[in-house]
């Protein structure tokens, strides 16, 4: 009864652990990208800026690393096996992605825009036959920074 007790006392603390660092991470995530939105970027290839006006361009990039904890790992284990969406993974998603976009564009820092953007993402990590590896998402941003003359 001692090991079960701790075993659910371990569990409930993974949860409040993980549920903490996520929020953490969406209010950090919020607050860096308030500060950057005044810099555009978009996938289209080309921008209504004059050529006459662009001092330069440079490729710019940004990528994130971010694992799930084994709670929601668990819980997303039992909706494989029920079926369904699992939002633990959508987070997960969700929080990689706007993380690289946001390095991307701390990296561009003075452009005028970002254009030509793409992401890319993949997984890292997961069950092997000789050992248990921690299940992680990485996802890429990168594009073309455009610099003004003006700027």
């Amino acid at each position: 009864m001692g090991n079960l007790i701790v075993f659910l006392a371990l569990i409930i603390l993974g949860y409040l652990a993980g549920t903490w660092a996520e929020k953490r991470h969406y209010r950090s995530i919020a607050i860096r990208e308030g500060q950057l939105l005044h810099l555009p970027a978009v996938s289209l290839g080309s921008t209504a800026i004059e050529e006459d006006a662009v001092a330069g361009t440079r490729l710019v990039s940004g990528s994130a690393v971010i694992s799930i904890d084994y709670f929601k790992r668990f819980l997303a284990a039992l909706r494989n096996i029920f079926g369904g969406t699992v939002r633990s993974y959508e987070s997960l998603i969700d929080r990689a992605r706007r993380e690289a976009v946001l390095r991307m564009k701390a990296e561009a820092r003075g452009a005028a825009a970002i254009v030509n953007v793409r992401i890319e993402t993949a997984a890292i990590g997961g069950n092997s036959r000789n050992r248990k590896a921690t299940t992680c998402l990485e996802a890429m941003a990168y594009g073309t920074a455009i610099y003004l003359k003006n700027q």
